[in-house]
């Protein structure tokens, strides 16, 4: 990433250089909202304004990112259909490869931040398959698109285009070069760029962050998120729950903040082989498993997962493919 992206400054002397000269002009040339969202970077955050009226000049508007964004959302997958998609032989194996080329980096990543290696490996597994597929829209398209022409979630992918900004400066980037997903979210861990900035470290201690092409700081950068949002040291992340009476259903958490406690369950004729304490909060759920309805109680860590990405599926399949790497390589 380092090699491949020229410095903030460069890439900026370079597009003031384009202009003037005969090319196709970006979408976004002359636009009232470009220009008012230009206006605010001057005065809010230092940003030259000719510079940032020659970047936007080279944004191109993106309709197959408004169409996949506005798409309406397929018919969630059970729970025995989703779980085969990120437990795989090829995914584990894979996992395992990239444990054992990251060992150093990842061993220092649990010592530092209490998050286990499974883990941080899982998510970079889920996410990106180990970086081999980390997106390939240009991220100042991808926000740029979703900000000014996508107004159910403008407010939010605006405020992600102000930080791409203030992060293509800070790391001394070319923004233009930056590739990520069709929402933004960028490298082997897929940040959107305001976790990039509070969350992100320079784990090999070069200088500079990269998550795009340097496992070290990918693997650090998601233990630091993990830290961050709360990650306990040696807690468990879920118990399967055994459920009885007409009350059990009941218990169930709408959404995923864990506003049930361990006892209230109880009450309601949850059980469980661990032991728990029950003052502990969870997030009570059901899924339609293989073999068929699956009762668990989520403690704390899996909320914290949950955090990265929001669904008891996705917490629950980088948990389960962890166990899955724990297996197949064991700890040291």
């Amino acid at each position: 990433m380092k090699q491949a992206m020229r410095s903030w400054g460069i890439a900026v002397g370079a597009l003031l250089g384009l202009v003037g000269q005969a090319q196709a002009a970006g979408e976004y040339q002359g636009s009232p909202k470009v220009a008012e969202f230009i206006a605010e970077m001057t005065r809010d955050h230092g940003f030259a304004s000719e510079q940032l009226t020659a970047l936007f000049d080279q944004v191109e508007r993106k309709q197959a990112i408004l169409d996949a964004i506005s798409r309406p959302a397929e018919k969630v997958k059970p729970w025995k259909d989703y779980r085969p998609i990120f437990i795989t032989e090829a995914r584990i194996s894979k996992g395992v490869d990239f444990w054992n080329k990251h060992a150093e980096a990842l061993a220092r990543a649990e010592q530092e931040y209490g998050v286990p290696a499974e883990v941080i490996v899982s998510i970079i597994g889920v996410e990106t398959f180990y970086g081999g597929n980390t997106g390939s829209w240009r991220v100042l398209d991808a926000l740029s698109t979703l900000c000014f022409d996508y107004p159910p979630r403008a407010e939010f992918f605006c405020q992600q285009l102000r930080e791409f900004l203030i992060l293509a400066r800070e790391q001394q980037i070319d923004p233009l070069t930056v590739k990520g997903s069709y929402a933004g979210a960028m490298g082997l861990p897929q940040f959107m760029p305001g976790s990039f900035r509070a969350y992100a470290v320079d784990f090999d201690g070069d200088g500079h962050i990269d998550i795009w092409t340097n496992p070290v700081d990918a693997i650090g950068s998601v233990a630091s998120y993990f830290k961050r949002h709360g990650w306990v040291s040696g807690e468990s992340v879920v118990s399967r729950a055994q459920v009885k009476g007409e009350q059990a259903d009941s218990g169930l958490t709408q959404g995923l903040d864990p506003v049930k406690t361990v006892g209230e369950l109880r009450t309601l004729g949850w059980s469980s082989a661990d032991v728990l304490r029950d003052d502990i909060p969870v997030t009570a759920f059901r899924f339609d498993g293989a073999e068929g309805q699956e009762y668990w109680m989520g403690l704390p860590n899996f909320y914290v997962i949950t955090r990265y990405n929001r669904s008891a599926m996705y917490a629950m399949a980088v948990h389960q493919l962890s166990g899955e790497l724990i297996a197949k390589r064991g700890r040291p």
